[in-house]
């Protein structure tokens, strides 16, 4: 049982016990009162001469009728081997549950405790009717089957020392075609960084390096009209200023929600995501969000999209939702995608935002824009460019520009991404 169930079973269980006591005492005080003011009487005709029995005498002829407080004498009373409400408490703590979802010709099963929450560090295996069995060799709490043909299926788990499973096996629909719709349970599958190896998890490396020349603007740009000059800003920035960064002039700010891990493909909170989506809130600069990417197909780009949309639910974005498409140093999951594949992601994780009510736009240098991508199936979504010199040279369309990634400004310590937004 969790630790902390326990603590609270036991308290109410104390509390109950505590308050049948104090209700026991002041019955027995009422009683002995009551007794003591009563004349006394003489005894019934025939039995003069008879002594009273004592209630010490009483209690030890084995009487404990007269004592409503004997429960307190019973070592076993609070054994909670013996006690219903820890017993129930016990038996709760002890169930598991199943959520079963499918996004396209696959089965991403969940195995959570009461609370919701994944079991890890189980040996967990489910029957996938007329298929066989699955294990989780990697001990997280999540089965994954693909290659599914689509249709109907019922998934039961296998019986778990210690847990109580399911009875009956849960029946999951398996989809034939991807949907760009947000997986309700993704909040199972986001991470924080004590949970993985962050150093070799987040290795996202712009390309716009490789199209920088001498005349970078290092600087908070003037703007005027509709445009407007921001910041973008992800754990590396550190503790902001954003009080201060308002004061310098950032009239808005594209804040790293996460990432997916280069290695393994954890889908990543960004630590500081939720410190700085209150303190640019708190101080008036409007957001908006980005996640560098490192899904390899279309199923991948939804839960990358369904993170982002659970993750920003409780803020209010006056900015896209951005898909940062970039390397990872060469030895990325995704950083051997054609140009087909990492389009069709990026299609997959803008319409998925879209559908959620949404503006969704994508992120990338002027090289990777031009060699990794099919930007005609893509330009309908908001563009941001990273290219890093005076004057763009990228022929295409798009609405931000990112000038530099050495800016300096008042509120933050070291160099920060600095944009120009002309609006859309």
């Amino acid at each position: 049982m969790d630790s902390k169930l326990r603590k609270t079973a036991i308290l109410v269980s104390l509390a109950v016990i505590l308050f049948v006591s104090a209700v026991v005492v002041c019955v027995n005080r009422f009683s002995d009162g009551g007794s003591r003011t009563v004349q006394n009487t003489p005894p019934p005709q025939g039995q003069e001469g008879r002594e009273t029995p004592s209630r010490d005498a009483a209690r030890k002829t084995g009487q404990i009728g007269n004592n409503l407080s004997a429960f307190l004498e019973d070592p076993a009373f609070f054994d909670p081997e013996y006690n219903p409400v820890l017993e129930a408490a016990k038996d709760a703590a002890s169930r598991l549950s199943l959520i079963v979802t499918s996004v396209e010709r696959d089965l991403r099963i969940q195995i959570v405790d009461v609370d919701g929450e994944p079991v890890r560090d189980k040996d967990f295996t489910v029957e996938l009717e007329g298929m066989g069995e699955y294990t989780d060799p990697d001990r997280d709490g999540v089965i994954y089957i693909g290659g599914l043909a689509a249709g109907d299926y019922y998934v039961k788990l296998k019986p778990v020392e210690d847990y109580k499973v399911p009875n009956n096996p849960t029946r999951v629909q398996v989809k034939d075609r991807v949907a760009y719709v947000a997986i309700e349970d993704i909040s199972l599958l986001i991470k924080t960084e004590a949970d993985i190896d962050a150093e070799a998890e987040d290795t996202a490396e712009t390309g716009a390096q490789e199209d920088a020349d001498r005349t970078e603007v290092k600087t908070l740009q003037s703007v005027s009209g509709r445009s407007k000059a921001g910041i973008d800003v992800s754990k590396w920035n550190g503790d902001i200023d954003w009080d201060k960064v308002r004061g310098a002039g950032v009239e808005f700010a594209i804040v790293r929600a996460g990432y997916r891990g280069s290695v393994t493909g954890s889908l990543v909170e960004d630590p500081r995501f939720a410190e700085n989506m209150k303190g640019a809130s708190a101080s008036g600069v409007p957001v908006g969000v980005y996640f560098f990417t490192q899904a390899v197909n279309e199923v991948e780009a939804v839960e990358e999209a369904s993170a982002v949309i659970r993750l920003v639910r409780e803020y209010d974005l006056e900015y896209p939702v951005f898909i940062d498409t970039e390397g990872a140093g060469g030895k990325g999951r995704a950083d051997g995608l054609d140009p087909e594949t990492r389009t069709l992601v990026c299609e997959a994780f803008c319409q998925t935002v879209e559908n959620a009510g949404y503006t969704a736009g994508i992120y990338a240098s002027r090289s990777w824009f031009n060699n990794n991508l099919y930007m005609d199936r893509l330009d309908r979504y908001f563009i941001w460019l990273a290219e890093y010199r005076s004057t763009p040279l990228y022929q295409g369309y798009y609405q931000m520009w990112q000038h530099t990634s050495r800016g300096r400004i008042d509120g933050i310590e070291g160099n920060v991404d600095m944009n120009i937004y002309y609006g859309q």
